[in-house]
């Protein structure tokens, strides 16, 4: 099977400083791993690399890999004691095994999922974990409906474009044990979250996240596109000077046996 690819471009400055909430959510998700001195540890999407050393200052040795150039190369200039490296986890392959993997705000980019788990068994030592946060069923559904409105003024359509993949715990769940996993943990919650930078913030959020919506649009077009979302959306993500993505998130606990 030919490997589905987002045509999002990641910005690593703007990732860092205006999505930066991203890595700051991420550090529960670290605690749920309790990473351990010594272990070898994979951050599968590690974007700039925030978690991944945070990973390392438990003693623990990670790899962070992630599909994005700029974003390697902005992790390795943050971090430069630490291993990172392009990768694709439906592809990913490795001779050294490791005791965990990983995964934060990145699984829901890869819509090839039964391919991604089988890279992540592959790649871990029997009895090893998969420790991951990631959009769930319903995640920023209010987002997606205002620029399914906004495209279709256009005769597109927002669902031909979507490159998120959103499982409820029950789909994937299924998904880790057919692949031979025990689920230990899975919980999928609500957490409305506040985007930095007051009115604009969820141009931003659109700026980071939406190329495959607009990819075709030139600069000024795009820019119409936001501002129609950001009118239609204002009523409901727009409170007190500061606008909330509806993210609904999956935790997941999953022990190779």
């Amino acid at each position: 099977m030919g490997e589905t690819v987002s045509k999002n471009i990641w910005d690593s400055n703007l990732y860092d400083e205006k999505i930066n909430f991203v890595s700051q959510l991420g550090k529960g998700v670290v605690d749920l791993l309790d990473p351990q001195k010594g272990e070898r540890i994979l951050d599968l999407g590690c974007g700039t690399g925030d978690l991944t050393n945070e990973i390392a200052k438990s003693g623990a040795i990670p790899l962070g890999i992630d599909l994005s150039e700029q974003m390697i190369e902005t992790a390795k200039i943050k971090f430069p004691n630490i291993e990172f490296s392009v990768g694709n986890a439906v592809s990913f392959k490795s001779s050294q095994k490791f005791d965990a993997v990983f995964s934060n705000a990145a699984l829901h980019w890869m819509k090839q999922a039964a391919e991604v788990a089988e890279t992540i068994w592959e790649v871990l030592n029997p009895g090893g974990r998969f420790v991951a946060e990631f959009g769930g069923k319903g995640n920023v559904a209010t987002i997606i409906h205002g620029v399914d409105v906004a495209l279709a003024g256009k005769g597109m359509s927002a669902a031909d474009r979507n490159p998120w993949y959103y499982p409820s715990i029950g789909e994937y769940s299924s998904l880790l044990e057919n692949q031979g996993f025990r689920v230990t943990y899975a919980l999928h919650f609500d957490r409305p979250t506040p985007l930095n930078d007051g009115e604009n913030g969820l141009k931003h959020w659109l700026d980071m996240f939406s190329d495959d919506f607009f990819y075709d649009f030139n600069t000024a077009a795009k820019l119409a596109m936001y501002e129609k979302i950001m009118a239609d959306l204002k009523p409901e993500l727009y409170k007190d000077g500061t606008w909330y993505a509806d993210y609904k998130r999956i935790r997941v606990v999953a022990v190779k046996e």
